[in-house]
């Protein structure tokens, strides 16, 4: 297919659904896997120019799965469990007139002669090591939080005496490290071009089935054990079986689609969304020649689509799958992310498909976080546990002492009767991390109110909780 032909089927395919679906089938040779909105505000790769080139019989040219790096959502994440907590080092809190809430910890390394500081404020964390031969003195909190962030501005800061101290800071300084994932897997169909049309598939195919067995293993859900992404393992509501895998430490979940429950009636499929539009990253499976549009799927959250396509049956090919062609799609403001997709995108063999799609599919979603959304989020996410992480640390100090609490801070309001450790940040924390519904409302979800959607008629549901 030319370039030029492959484009005109595009803008078709763009301007209108419904009057092209019917030419769509008639349509002679393979259509590209992911077709962008009119509008924009998608990346694609590979780009559609290069698919005119494509064959399913060329030699991939591409990284080896020895050079698939996992990223780090938070790769200093675990600095001060690693460096401080079973080190003897000081904490530090003070409120900063411009910038907040400031944690500071410090601990003296005899042996490597330095100091190693970390100052906590709203927006991020730093980290700096420090020769002690630098200075004729150790320099006060006040001198070795400027050295970190020349706009503090307070003139001294309190000592944390508070014997538990160290496991607040570390589930505070932890909260964005995770081992544990969710992915959608969306299914869909030779002549399927809307929402409605993938969400309501409930037979899956052979094919189907063997691309699920590339992903993990099939698990009953009922007393599942290991990380549940959200499903029901209790009372089956969410089905009876998903797919689960374990990879290099850690846990993955797939709401596949047509293992959630289906609704009579419902061309939504709420039940389904319910999950998958709340994913960042999901799969595409796709049967035919069909393409998936970028922006097919409502959803505030999702943010980026892996969209697989068997272009070729050969039981000769290392691995017996089949010849697999991968495409990628995300919103604009995602980052790129690695690895990096083989020239041309085909995989012959299923074991190396299965370690490039798992590490993509990571990799996806930390590089999502990235995006204006969810930056926003976690920076509210993180101030609010930030001060609640100070008021707490301020509050249990100044009781340990002996003096009473400073009306200002009452976020722990009636410490005192309290038992130890049951203080408002654990609280807080819990709060804030739960599956990102505290930013809900914010986003325009509608919310679920005895059992019933409240949503306006006939609109199109983003995802729902």
């Amino acid at each position: 297919m030319q370039v030029t032909e492959l484009f005109e089927i595009i803008e078709k395919l763009q301007l209108s659904l419904s009057p092209f679906k019917t030419q769509l089938l008639k349509i002679g040779g393979d259509l590209p896997l992911i077709v962008p909105p009119k509008l924009g505000g998608y990346w694609l790769d590979p780009p559609l120019e290069k698919f005119a080139d494509m064959s399913p019989t060329s030699s991939p040219c591409g990284l080896s799965p020895e050079c698939y790096d996992i990223m780090e959502r938070d790769s200093e994440g675990k600095i001060y469990r690693n460096f401080f907590h079973s080190r003897y080092h000081h904490s530090f809190t003070a409120v900063d007139s411009s910038l907040g809430p400031l944690i500071l910890s410090v601990c003296l390394e005899d042996e490597e002669k330095r100091l190693r500081v970390i100052l906590r404020m709203k927006e991020c964390s730093l980290h700096g090591v420090f020769s002690v031969s630098l200075f004729p003195n150790i320099p006060s909190a006040v001198e070795l939080a400027k050295m970190l962030c020349e706009s503090v501005s307070v003139p001294r800061f309190d000592v944390v005496s508070y014997l538990k101290a160290p496991e607040l800071i570390t589930a505070f300084d932890e909260h964005r490290v995770s081992q544990s994932f969710k992915f959608g897997v969306l299914y869909q169909k030779e002549g399927q071009l809307t929402e409605e049309d993938i969400l309501c598939n409930n037979e899956e195919s052979y094919e189907f089935k063997e691309f699920l067995s590339i992903l993990g293993e099939t698990v009953q859900l009922q007393g599942f054990k290991g990380f549940r992404g959200g499903l029901d393992v209790c009372h089956g509501q969410t089905g009876s079986e998903t797919v689960f895998t374990s990879f290099h430490g850690r846990e993955i979940m797939f709401h596949v689609a047509t293992k959630l429950p289906f609704t009579d009636g419902d061309t939504q499929q709420l039940q389904r969304k319910r999950h998958i539009g709340n994913d960042i990253v999901a799969l595409v499976y796709q049967e035919g020649h069909t393409p998936f549009l970028s922006d097919v799927i409502s959803s505030h959250f999702l943010h980026c689509y892996l969209v697989i396509r068997r272009v070729r049956k050969d039981e000769n090919e290392p691995g017996a799958g089949g010849v697999y062609q991968v495409s990628v799609t995300a919103r604009e403001d995602v980052p790129p992310f690695g690895p990096v997709l083989p020239d041309p995108p085909i995989f012959k063999d299923t074991s190396l498909l299965r370690e490039f799609l798992l590490t993509k599919l990571i990799n996806a979603e930390i590089s999502c976080y990235k995006a204006e959304r969810f930056s926003r989020l976690e920076l509210r996410t993180r101030s609010s546990l930030l001060e609640g992480l100070q008021a707490e640390l301020s509050t249990r100090s100044q009781c340990m002492v002996g003096d009473p609490p400073l009306s200002g801070v009452s976020s722990s309001e009636g410490v005192r009767g309290m038992p130890e450790g049951s203080g408002g940040f654990i609280e807080n924390f819990k709060r804030a991390i739960r599956v990102r519904s505290h930013s809900f409302d914010t986003l325009g979800v509608p919310r679920k109110i005895g059992g019933i959607v409240t949503q306006k008629p006939k609109v199109k549901s983003h995802f729902i909780y």
